[in-house]
C-alpha cells in the first residue's frame, strides 16, 4: 500500500514536471520562474502527506501550510505582478491559518492552536486593505480580530487532558468538556481598544476625551454578560443536581 502511494505520487509529480517542460519548449511558459514555487510546493506537499498518514503527526500541518503559502506568494507575485502582487502576502497567512485549524481539528486537545490560527487570518485581511486605510484603521482591523479570535476561543468546548486542570472560576461545563472563560478577558481589553481605534480613524470622536466613557460601558456590558452566564450555569447546576 505504501509503495502504491509512493508511485502515485512520484508519477504525479513526473507528468506534472513533464508538462511544465514542454509549455516552456513551446514557448507558453517559462519554467525558470517556476523553480522556487515547484519547490515549495513540493516540500509543503510532504508534510501534508506526513500530516495524513497519522494522527500523532498533526505538527506536519504547520510546516506544510508555510511552504505552501510560500509557493502562493512567489506563483502570484509572478503571475501577476501589479495590483495583485500588493497582497500576495495574504495568502500565506491565509496558508498558515488553515495549517493551525488543522492542528485543532486533528487533535481537538491542541486548542492553543486557534489562536495562532486566528492571528493569521486577522493578518490576511490586513493585508488586504486599501493603501488609504494606513494608521488608525489598520490598528483597528488589527485589533478587533485579535478581540474575535479570543472570544471565539471562549465558546469552543475543550478536553481536560491528563495534566490540565480546571480551576473552577475559568471554565463552564463538565469536567470532561469545558470553555474556557480566561479568553474574554484579553478579548474585552483588545475589543475596546480596537473600538477606540476606530472610533479615532472615523474623525468623528476623538480616543482622549471619549475613552473613559467608552470603556466603562463596555466594562459594564462585559460584567452583565458575566453575570448572566454564571446565573445560567448556577441554574443548571441546581436542576442536574
Amino acid at each position: 500500500m505504501k509503495s502504491a502511494r509512493t508511485s502515485i505520487i512520484v508519477g504525479i509529480a513526473l507528468m506534472v514536471s513533464g508538462f511544465l517542460l514542454l509549455l516552456d519548449l513551446l514557448g507558453y511558459l517559462d519554467s525558470a520562474a517556476l523553480v522556487w514555487p515547484l519547490f515549495f510546493a513540493a516540500a509543503g506537499v510532504v508534510f501534508v502527506v506526513v500530516f495524513f498518514r497519522s494522527r500523532g503527526n498533526w505538527w506536519a500541518a504547520i510546516p506544510g501550510s508555510v511552504f505552501l503559502g510560500l509557493a502562493s506568494v512567489i506563483l502570484v507575485t509572478q503571475l501577476w505582478p501589479g495590483r495583485a502582487g500588493t497582497w500576495a502576502g495574504a495568502f500565506l497567512f491565509l496558508f498558515m491559518g488553515a495549517g493551525f485549524g488543522a492542528v485543532y481539528l486533528r487533535e481537538r486537545a491542541n486548542w492553543w492552536a486557534l489562536i495562532p490560527a486566528g492571528v493569521m487570518l486577522t493578518l490576511a485581511l490586513v493585508v488586504t486593505l486599501p493603501q488609504s486605510w494606513q494608521g488608525m484603521p489598520v490598528a483597528a482591523v488589527l485589533l478587533l480580530g485579535l478581540a474575535a479570535t479570543f472570544a471565539g476561543l471562549s465558546l469552543v468546548p475543550v478536553q481536560a487532558g491528563p495534566g490540565l486542570a480546571w480551576p473552577a472560576a475559568s471554565r463552564v461545563g463538565s469536567a470532561e468538556s469545558a470553555r474556557m472563560k480566561w479568553p474574554l478577558i484579553p478579548a474585552a481589553v483588545l475589543a475596546v481598544l480596537g473600538v477606540v481605534f476606530a472610533v479615532q480613524a472615523t474623525a468623528l470622536l476623538t480616543a482622549s476625551e471619549f475613552f473613559v466613557p467608552v470603556f466603562l460601558v463596555l466594562a459594564g456590558v462585559a460584567l452583565l454578560v458575566y453575570a448572566f452566564r454564571h446565573r445560567s450555569g448556577g441554574r443548571h447546576g441546581v436542576r442536574g443536581a
